[in-house]
């Protein structure tokens, strides 16, 4: 397709552009070839934070690439002067603050390492769970036809738009006595996980109130360095400790996410937010760093490399790194492959 997006950003440009200098952005990658590999390297915003067809996928037997543009549409360019006020220190409207909200969760949730976190969990869980709808379904079906209630077939618009959007085929098939048997498949891939993400981005994300956020400031002498898995969900114990990946709406959670490397999106779920502005303490601000660095997945981005590779040293192993890069390169053709096939029936 002419024009079509192949290089799909998951940490967009526009985001990434508040830690470069020159056009070209500091990057520490985590897994290495070999030890003589440069520790940090500028790099060009084009460069960096993308995978070829990461979004793209098969609809009518072609790729499209509609899910970027949907992303770019209604989560990204809408962000980009919310965000820049924020590094101006501008005053900031309730639009501004849904904007930057918006484009927080949507970055939580559009990364390879929440895509394999997704197909990982999938695979466990999910041939048991379309076995229980399904017999859900069917009970219900049969309840109506034994009481003579109404089915309705037609389903609402909304419904009707989720369906022509879901990848998922069901079948019936004939059974000797006459009856027959439903059957439900879908792949566990690229498709699915777009459809998640589309779900989570068009109906969980309506249930997050826009309160509790503020904008936090690093000390001076320190600043914020940040990732290719740059919103973190956190819990924090009593006794300081702390675990990754709490819910978006779990009581005392804390949602961070850097935007440039002066300033920090920040909401403590359920609690009044400090004064937008506030400056945390050195001791805080080291805790926040760790973990931008620790939540990492394969990229930190700083404008300031100090004690980053202390933080998290790289791992040095060619054999995963080579495998790593190969399983990307293949992806777009894997992908696309499984879905013509699923498509086709076959």
């Amino acid at each position: 397709m002419t024009g079509l997006r192949r290089d799909n950003h998951y940490i967009p440009k526009l985001y990434l552009k508040n830690w470069a200098s020159a056009g070209k952005v500091l990057t520490y990658r985590l897994l290495v070839p070999r030890d003589s590999y440069p520790l940090w390297q500028p790099r060009p915003l084009k460069a960096i934070a993308f995978h070829q067809h990461l979004y793209t996928y098969t609809l009518g037997g072609q790729l499209t690439d509609e899910f970027e543009r949907w992303l770019d549409t209604h989560f990204e360019s809408p962000a980009a002067a919310a965000i820049e006020r924020v590094v101006q220190e501008q005053r900031l409207t309730p639009e501004d603050w849904q904007r930057l909200i918006r484009f927080a969760l949507c970055q939580d949730v559009r990364t390879p390492a929440r895509m394999r976190q997704f197909l990982e969990r999938q695979l466990k869980i999910l041939p048991e769970l379309m076995d229980a709808t399904l017999q859900r379904s069917v009970a219900r079906l049969e309840h109506a036809v034994a009481h003579g209630l109404p089915i309705d077939s037609k389903p609402t618009s909304s419904v009707a738009a989720v369906l022509d959007d879901c990848p998922f085929r069901i079948t019936t098939l004939p059974q000797p006595d006459g009856s027959g048997l439903l059957k439900a498949e879908t792949v566990v891939g690229r498709r699915l996980w777009l459809w998640q993400v589309r779900k989570l981005l068009t109906e969980t994300i309506q249930q997050i109130e826009p309160k509790g956020w503020t904008v936090l400031h690093a000390p001076p002498g320190m600043t914020w360095p940040t990732s290719d898995n740059p919103l973190i969900r956190v819990g924090v114990y009593a006794d300081g400790g702390y675990t990754f990946n709490s819910g978006w709406k779990a009581d005392n959670g804390d949602l961070l996410l850097p935007l440039s490397p002066k300033h920090l999106l920040h909401c403590t779920v359920g609690k009044r937010p400090a004064l937008r502005g506030t400056v945390v303490s050195r001791e805080l601000a080291q805790t926040i760093k760790t973990m931008i660095v620790q939540h990492a997945d394969q990229f930190v981005f700083s404008s300031d490399p100090a004690d980053i590779a202390t933080l998290r040293p790289r791992v040095v192993d060619l054999q995963r790194f080579e495998a790593e890069r190969a399983g990307w390169r293949d992806w777009g053709n894997q992908q696309e492959k499984v879905e013509v096939a699923f498509a086709a029936g076959v």
